[in-house]
């Protein structure tokens, strides 16, 4: 046995590695450069851990959140490795007990923020201390193009110019070619190793639906099928954040908000809340979430569009990190489109950056649109092929209705055309449908050939037509003009009657069918033990001041269940128990076990 595979066994408690951890992990050991994607919840921080355990030295990882950190640090220290951190919630005699611990050689490893290790005494530091290998974790903060860019980063590629003989690995879940190539280019890991582990989180089920109502809409989703369960909803604004959190606890529901502008405690306070309490449910902008490392988390919901795929695939895989079934659910509409697009227009980007916002935008609204498989279409956003439907997704579990929209369509864009591309949704759909409002009369609409041509359809299939246009680049919002449609290009050949165009019905939400309720608990597993199991593990939790996923996971007290060990050896062989926890915990969850089974 190598020593790798002898420390994730004894050490970490899992049987073997997936792969290519084994591969990344004999890289690093071996002194070489390393950059891996890899989905979250895919074990990346094993990657560089493990060859931190095994090289001689200290392991200094470069990560952007206290959090995660000060998260990383407790999980590790509970097995017995020698880890700390070096951030601003320490005291100056803090930092120094630390500091004197990494140059004696009494750690193995050691957490800093980006900010703080690009300052000259921390680098001077450093360089009398014995380092076995630098990680830069959440590797795509260094992307200018991303949503999480971090522009102390930037002077990461540092490391390979001081530290040249130290081997570096970066680490991401979310990065399309671009952002792989800068994170390459910034970080000076031209000679490094590639690796990418796939995309794919089976485990999630993605499912996207129109706006209709939307408070309703998620408070059915969560009372029906995560009862109990936490979980994270984005929404785009702040106010929105606030405001959807206080409703949901007039609903009875453990929800607190999180954005950037509450003071530092608080959001401290709902953070901790939500990692250390069961079945909270955190309501937040996107500045919730990167690193958090609570495996339980059900389902993430969105009410709002996210502006990009890599935004959207980042933030629907902080669920089922523990690999049991989970939800990534989102309601959009096209006002959600017409926003982001006015934000992207007034950002203080270049002109070639916003060219790249909105193509980005293009792809989630199409991933949204799509009425084939969702995974396919996601997965080959990021270059990977998935040859068969995944069976997993609202495309395939409710394949959509679709219907011959050629003729909708020319009159739809037959009424952009008419009025002057100038005008907006609700002004086109009073055209089509021969509704007689002021503004009709005051620029004498009432006159155009398009004037109550529409009268089939009603408002709502009309906004559908319209929205699957936008989404289909056969129209454009225009900003400058509050929203207004105009005409691109592609629409030529759909005018003249050269193609045919099929559009996804939309259904009422009360047809709406209800996808199956899937529990992470296995069918055979004893829900009275589980929950005894469970407050077990959340006593040891609140004695020790931890969430409780640091003691153990779920799926280890669900091994537990199925299992029934009843010996301190049994008790040894279950998946997330190593020496030490077996040494600190086996009495305590063998009691749980004999308590609820009877004696041998």
């Amino acid at each position: 046995m190598t020593p790798q595979q002898s420390i994730l066994q004894t050490v970490f408690g899992y049987p073997s590695f997936r792969p290519p951890q084994d591969e990344i992990i004999q890289t690093v050991i071996d002194g070489g450069d390393a950059l891996v994607l890899m989905p979250t919840g895919g074990g990346k921080s094993l990657c560089y851990q493990i060859p931190a355990l095994v090289r001689p030295g200290c392991g200094v990882v470069i990560s952007p959140l206290i959090a995660l950190m000060q998260d990383q640090v407790s999980a590790l220290r509970q097995l017995g490795v020698r880890a700390s951190f070096l951030n601003s919630t320490l005291d100056a005699a803090s930092a120094h007990q630390v500091e004197t611990q990494l140059l004696d050689g009494s750690l193995d490893l050691l957490y800093i923020a980006p900010e703080r290790l690009a300052q000259e005494r921390c680098l001077e530091l450093l360089d009398r201390a014995r380092i076995s290998l630098f990680a830069i974790d959440e590797a795509h903060c260094v992307s200018q193009w991303g949503h999480d860019f971090r522009a102390d980063y930037l002077q990461l590629s540092l490391l390979h110019r001081r530290f040249p003989a130290i081997p570096r690995i970066a680490l991401t879940a979310t990065a399309d070619a671009r952002t792989r190539q800068e994170i390459t280019d910034r970080l000076d890991l031209a000679g490094a190793r590639k690796f990418t582990a796939g995309f794919d989180r089976p485990n999630i089920r993605y499912r996207i639906a129109l706006k209709q109502n939307p408070r309703q809409q998620l408070l059915a989703f969560l009372r029906r099928e995560h009862p109990g369960d936490a979980g994270i909803v984005y929404c785009m604004s702040r106010r929105k954040t606030e405001e959807t959190a206080a409703w949901l606890h007039e609903q009875g529901l453990q929800a607190v908000p999180y954005h950037a502008g509450l003071d530092p405690a608080t959001r401290a306070a709902h953070q901790a809340r939500f990692l250390r309490d069961e079945g909270v449910i955190v309501v937040a902008t996107i500045a919730f979430g990167m690193g958090i490392d609570k495996p339980d988390v059900r389902f993430v919901a969105h009410l709002d569009m996210p502006k990009t795929v890599e935004s959207y695939y980042q933030e629907t895989g902080r669920a089922g990190r523990d690999g049991q079934p989970a939800d990534a659910w989102m309601i959009y509409g096209l006002q959600d489109v017409i926003k982001l697009r006015q934000m992207m227009a007034t950002s203080a980007g270049s002109e070639e950056h916003k060219r790249a916002e909105q193509h980005r935008l293009n792809a989630m609204l199409g991933l949204c649109e799509i009425t084939s498989c969702r995974r396919q279409a996601l997965l080959n956003y990021f270059d990977e092929a998935m040859p068969q439907p995944c069976g997993n997704c609202d495309s395939c579990l409710e394949p959509v209705d679709t219907w011959d929209g050629t003729e909708a369509a020319r009159m739809a864009l037959s009424a952009v055309y008419r009025t002057g591309q100038r005008f907006g949704v609700n002004h086109l759909i009073e055209v089509l449908r021969g509704n007689g409002g002021d503004r009709i009369f005051q620029y004498d609409h009432q006159l155009l050939p398009t004037y109550g041509i529409g009268k089939q359809l009603d408002n709502n299939q009309w906004r559908s037509v319209f929205r699957q246009l936008v989404a289909r680049a056969y129209l454009s919002v225009d900003l400058e003009r509050f929203g207004a449609l105009r005409l691109e290009e592609k629409c030529r050949a759909l005018l003249r009657g050269d193609e045919q165009i099929r559009l996804r019905r939309d259904q009422p939400q009360a047809k709406t069918a209800r996808l199956q309720t899937r529990s992470a608990l296995a069918a055979d597993i004893d829900v009275a033990l589980w929950e005894a199991l469970r407050d077990c593990r959340r006593l040891l939790a609140e004695e020790q001041g931890v969430p409780p996923y640091v003691i153990f996971h779920d799926r280890t007290l669900q091994e537990m269940c199925v299992d029934l060990p009843r010996t301190t050896a049994q008790f040894g062989r279950i998946t997330g128990v190593g020496e030490r926890k077996l040494e600190k915990y086996g009495a305590r969850f063998l009691q749980v076990i004999s308590d609820h089974a009877g004696p041998l």
